[in-house]
C-alpha cells in the first residue's frame, strides 16, 4: 500500500463518503419507488422528510467529491517525485493498469455529479418539486459509479511500486509510444486546429439560435476536441517546446499552475452548455457556457500569439 499524507487523506474521505452515500442510496431507492407528490398520506409525508435528508447528504458528497478531483491530480503530481522515472502525474497514471481508467471515470463522474446538483437546484426552485423522483432515480446509478471510482482509486494507489521504473510523460505522449494515445499523433494538426475553432464558432452560433439540444451536443463534442487539441497543439505553446505534449506538466509551479485554470474553464463552459438540455434552463446557463468557453479559447490562443510575437514562427 502506497501511503503519503495526501493519499491517506483521500482514503479517509472516501471511507466517510462511502458510509453516507450508502445511506443516501437506500433513501433514494425508497423515494424513487414510492414517491407520489399528489398523495397526502403519512408515508408520503415521511418520504418528503427523508428526501431533504437524502438530498442534503448527496449534495455535500458530490460538491466535495468534485472539488477533491483537483486534490487528486495534485496528489498524483506530488508523489511523482518519489516514483522512479516519473516526472509528473502522467508517470503515476501509467504506473498502474487502472490509472487511465480511473482518470476517465473521475472526469465522467464530475460531469454527472454536477448535472445532479443542477437538477437538484432546479427541483428546489419549484414549489411542486417536479424533479424529486427523477433526481433520486438519477443518483442510483451514480452511487454505483461512485463505488467503482472508490474501488479503482484504492486499487491504483495499492498497486504503485516505488522502485519500479515507469515511463515519463515525454515517452507516453509521443508518436513513438505504443500506448493508445500515440494514435492521436497521426492526426493532421492544421485540421485539428480548424476543427477546434470551428466547433467553438458553432457554439457561438447556436447560442444565438437557442436550440438547446444542438447547443448541448456541441458542448459535449467540444470536450474531446479541446483535450486532443490541447495535447497535440496548444500545450506545446504553453511549454514552448514542439516535442512536449503532456496534459499534466502545466499543472506544476514551473508553468504557474495554469493547467488548473485551463481545465476549470473547459469544465465550466462545457458543463453549463450540456446542462441546458438536462433540465429547465434560462438565458443564464447559455451565457455562462459561452463566457467560460470563450475564456478557454482566448487563453489558449494568447499562448500561440505571444509565442509568435516573441519568435516570429509557429511551432
Amino acid at each position: 500500500m502506497f501511503l503519503t499524507p495526501e493519499v491517506l487523506a483521500i482514503f479517509i474521505l472516501n471511507a466517510i463518503f462511502a458510509i453516507f452515500a450508502s445511506v443516501a442510496f437506500f433513501l433514494s431507492v425508497r423515494i424513487y419507488l414510492k414517491w407520489n407528490m399528489n398523495s397526502s398520506s403519512a408515508s408520503q409525508y415521511e418520504l418528503e422528510k427523508q428526501s431533504f435528508l437524502g438530498a442534503t447528504i448527496i449534495k455535500y458528497i458530490l460538491i466535495t467529491k468534485t472539488a477533491l478531483f483537483l486534490f487528486f491530480i495534485f496528489t498524483l503530481d506530488k508523489i511523482s517525485n518519489v516514483i522512479t522515472g516519473a516526472m509528473c502525474a502522467a508517470g503515476v497514471v501509467d504506473a498502474t493498469q487502472t490509472g487511465a481508467s480511473l482518470i476517465v471515470l473521475k472526469i465522467l463522474n464530475i460531469y454527472l455529479f454536477a448535472l445532479w446538483l443542477k437538477l437538484h437546484s432546479q427541483d428546489l426552485s419549484d414549489k411542486q418539486q417536479p424533479y424529486t423522483r427523477m433526481k433520486f432515480g438519477f443518483f442510483i446509478p451514480l452511487f454505483f459509479l461512485f463505488v467503482a471510482e472508490v474501488i479503482l482509486e484504492t486499487v491504483m494507489f495499492s498497486s504503485i511500486e516505488i522502485d519500479k521504473m515507469v515511463s515519463c510523460c515525454g515517452t507516453i505522449y509521443s508518436s513513438t509510444s505504443t500506448s493508445a494515445i500515440s494514435s492521436l499523433f497521426l492526426l493532421d494538426t492544421s485540421v485539428l486546429v480548424a476543427l477546434f475553432y470551428g466547433s467553438y464558432l458553432l457554439i457561438v452560433l447556436f447560442y444565438f439560435v437557442k436550440n438547446r439540444y444542438i447547443f448541448s451536443f456541441l458542448n459535449f463534442l467540444f470536450i474531446p476536441i479541446s483535450l486532443i487539441s490541447l495535447i497535440l497543439f496548444f500545450g506545446t505553446y504553453i511549454y514552448e517546446l514542439p516535442s512536449h505534449h503532456c496534459p499534466f506538466c502545466f499543472l506544476q509551479s514551473d508553468y504557474y499552475y495554469v493547467g488548473y485554470l485551463v481545465y476549470t474553464l473547459l469544465f465550466l463552459g462545457t458543463f453549463h452548455g450540456i446542462s441546458v438540455s438536462f433540465a429547465k434552463e434560462g438565458e443564464r446557463s447559455y451565457k455562462t457556457s459561452l463566457l467560460f468557453n470563450s475564456l478557454y479559447v482566448i487563453l489558449l490562443s494568447v499562448y500561440v500569439v505571444v509565442y509568435y510575437m516573441k519568435n516570429g514562427v509557429f511551432l
